[in-house]
């Protein structure tokens, strides 16, 4: 549900306003649902001991469609209303406040919060959005529909305080070397002294192997892999990032 319920539901953009309230965006009354922005494009940075104030804001379907649910199980139902729960990993000193003051909506209604705060914590910081949805649902032909709820978490977002002579790190971190490789690959460039966590994948997104380490580097043994592309996959405090690289 967490693809069915929040890579949809939501629609992000950021519009610096220095208060504490938002007006859902009218650029987005005519969308069905989306994202704006989206993880790529990102939440805007911050600095140090200065004021910081964006919105999000957000939107789900009336109803529950087939690209939301590709399994056909619960199309046509109604999503009835959806909560935020807690935007996790704000940095210290922000917080939030929607449009409304129990941040819940009814389905097919837009939506906003706006982040706000003042830090002198310099780092990166992954930001998730804790959503509980509700859907009614027909269980059996003839009764009425089931309220159903589903409680999720989407990530993908962050915050950058600063640089604090991270920054070129958090951007590019990995140096995968040798690649092509044959027989080992060893991933150089991981921040020694903080946790990480370095994930093998198959292209389909299969874990092949997991390794976790506070070095600033890791081995993985290729010799039992079958020629073709991977990915490696850093996930730290600082976010998460992808290298690809081909076995021989």
């Amino acid at each position: 549900m967490k693809k069915l319920l929040l890579s949809t539901l939501f629609t992000m953009t950021y519009a610096l306003s220095w208060g504490q309230s938002c007006t859902p965006g009218v650029n987005f009354v005519d969308s069905t649902y989306g994202i704006w922005p989206d993880t790529t494009q990102n939440l805007p940075p911050a600095d140090p001991n200065v004021a910081y104030s964006t919105d999000i804001n957000f939107k789900v379907p009336a109803t529950v469609t087939a690209e939301i649910d590709p399994s056909g199980q619960f199309v046509g139902s109604v999503i009835q209303q959806f909560t935020i729960d807690a935007l996790q990993g704000l940095p210290p000193g922000f917080n939030y406040a929607c449009n409304v003051s129990n941040c819940t909506y009814l389905g097919g209604l837009n939506g906003c919060a706006n982040i706000y705060g003042t830090t002198d914590s310099v780092a990166v910081f992954p930001v998730s959005v804790d959503v509980t949805a509700t859907v009614l649902v027909v269980l059996l032909p003839g009764l009425p529909p089931t309220p159903v709820t589903q409680t999720v978490s989407f990530d993908g977002y962050k915050i950058v305080v600063g640089s604090g002579g991270m920054i070129d790190q958090v951007i590019s971190p990995l140096s995968l070397q040798p690649n092509p490789a044959s027989t080992t690959i060893e991933v150089n460039g991981l921040l020694a002294g903080h946790t990480s966590i370095v994930t093998l994948r198959d292209l389909t997104g299969q874990t092949i192997e997991i390794l976790q380490t506070s070095e600033s580097k890791v081995t993985f043994d290729l010799s039992k892999l079958a020629s073709g592309t991977y990915l490696v996959e850093l996930t730290d405090s600082f976010g998460t990032q992808q290298q690809k690289f081909v076995k021989l």
